[in-house]
């Protein structure tokens, strides 16, 4: 293994760290707003269970990522180069505007890019790219609709307690809810680094004939995810939890519900959707249920339009890493 392998891996690893880090707001924002946790509690919990998903999920997404971005073929280092170096630039971004963009959507745009440049429109997977650029409107309109869906259902069940028995009752089980969408984001999100590692040692001929994900790997990226989460991207928690929509224990029992069925149905189906866009249309459809004016549609409206710069900006930024590498590396 090369010195400038071993050096992308660690550059995969801090892309992983930065997901954890920048996504920290989809598993916590909602806890903390309610004040369930305190932040430094609620990213230790958030942690645990993004690690966990390590047992609980199969590798499905990881080779969606792999193989079926753009052609395996003709990945190289300079192309994983660009790929990580142009989404985690785009992370670091978005972070510091406190925009809850997706970073699975930056790896898939900077797969896109370097593909793109080093062999041209023939690279690109059309298959997987178009199940992952639906599931940009798909995702956001399933957390949406279940959101309401929960809410509506626990309005109905706990119609006869009192507001202060409600909020006591959901104040534990929001502990539930976070835990099973910590879950999933882990499931979803640590996988498409794995499946990025995977396909860097396969094109360089250390893997043996078989794409597979080794489980060292699988390791490393749920480490790094799961500690990436413990220190927290809180300008984006302050937009995730309090910007969009205020919430109650209740709100975010419902709202961390709808989203973590959305994962794992995404997950079990192999589909590299954005946790962040699940988490924010389940908010949505919480909130507008008290009453449509209680989501502040005009962030909503900065946060949609960041979603679709999301693949075009960090394709770009790939593009241009890539063309860095080839010319000094």
């Amino acid at each position: 293994m090369t010195t400038y392998i071993v050096f992308l891996i660690f550059l995969a690893l801090l892309f992983d760290f930065l997901n954890g880090f920048h996504d920290s707001a989809n598993s916590i924002a909602t806890i903390v707003s309610t004040r369930v946790l305190s932040p430094q509690k609620a990213v230790l919990w958030a942690a645990f269970f993004n690690m966990l998903a390590f047992f609980v999920f199969g590798h499905h997404v990881a080779k969606t990522m792999g193989k079926g971005i753009i052609d395996i073929h003709i990945i190289d280092n300079h192309v994983i180069f660009g790929t990580l170096a142009g989404a985690c630039l785009w992370n670091l971004i978005t972070w510091y505007f406190g925009l809850p963009t997706s970073s699975s959507h930056a790896l898939i745009g900077g797969l896109i890019g370097s593909g793109l440049v080093k062999a041209g429109p023939a690279a690109l997977v059309s298959a997987g790219i178009t199940k992952t650029v639906t599931f940009i409107f798909i995702s956001p309109m399933v957390g949406l609709i279940l959101g309401i869906a929960f809410g509506v259902a626990v309005s109905w069940i706990f119609k006869k307690l009192s507001p202060y028995q409600i909020d006591g009752f959901f104040r534990k089980g929001q502990l539930f809810s976070a835990a099973l969408y910590s879950l999933g984001h882990g499931g979803n999100d640590a996988q498409k680094t794995m499946g990025v590692i995977a396909s860097l040692l396969f094109s360089a001929g250390l893997m043996g004939k078989e794409f597979e994900i080794p489980l060292w790997v699988g390791i490393a990226c749920y480490l790094a995810i799961g500690l990436g989460t413990m220190f927290g991207g809180w300008r984006i928690v302050k937009t995730m939890g309090q910007k969009v929509a205020k919430l109650r224990p209740m709100d975010g029992f419902c709202a961390e519900s709808g989203a973590a069925a959305t994962l794992f149905l995404s997950s079990s189906l192999g589909v590299p959707v954005s946790t962040t866009h699940t988490i924010t249309g389940a908010i949505m459809g919480v909130g507008s249920l008290r009453r449509v004016s209680a989501v502040r549609w005009g962030m909503a409206g900065t946060i949609v339009w960041a979603w679709i710069l999301t693949i075009p900006c960090s394709a770009t930024l790939s593009a241009l890493s890539y063309l860095f590498a080839v010319r000094f590396f």
